[in-house]
């Protein structure tokens, strides 16, 4: 039996990540779906919570053919440390997949086999252009799964990206007029 690992910060889960998604199920019997940056939520990068995220996620891919367990990982800033915290967070697994140089770099260097595959769409299904969209009040909802946008829909999630991002802007120029 063959476990997967795919770790994304998922902001949000969007139809790129769902087409990764079906690719590693065809080479596993189950897949980890890292939730990365769990920690992190109420800001323009970062806007959705962990809960929210494993709530997008997992309706996204309940459909899949094999069991997925989606698992929230906090980032502690360590490279070198990376791994193994992953590792203490999630089920075990055989084979991770990634296309970030420093995440299959990390995991090489572990031991741990990488699998990499063609980027799906990626001018249009990008979390920060989707971010960016919802920000602009544009057109986002065709490049995330329904049940996406259904969730961020639930917890009002564009308009809490649009509200930090408002935020941001003024903390900048505060920092600006300080300075």
């Amino acid at each position: 039996m063959t476990r997967g690992f795919y770790i994304g910060r998922f902001q949000p889960f969007h139809n790129g990540h769902r087409a990764m998604v079906e690719h590693i199920v065809d080479e596993v019997d189950e897949l980890v779906l890292g939730i990365g940056s769990a920690d992190a939520s109420h800001t323009v990068r970062n806007p959705f919570t962990a809960g929210e995220r494993v709530m997008m996620v997992s309706k996204a891919v309940q459909d899949v053919d094999v069991p997925t367990y989606v698992v929230p990982i906090e980032d502690i800033d360590r490279n070198a440390v990376w791994v193994s915290h992953i590792q203490s967070m999630s089920p075990s697994f055989d084979v991770a997949y990634s296309n970030n140089p420093l995440v299959v770099q990390l995991f090489e260097e572990r031991g741990i086999e990488v699998r990499q595959s063609p980027m799906f769409d990626r001018e249009r299904l990008e979390g920060s252009d989707i971010r960016a969209r919802m920000l602009a009040d544009d057109t986002w909802t065709d490049r995330v799964p329904d049940v996406v946008a259904d969730v961020i829909d639930e917890f009002s999630g564009v308009q809490r990206l649009q509200t930090v991002a408002k935020d941001d802007v003024s903390e900048r120029w505060e920092a600006e007029e300080d300075g």
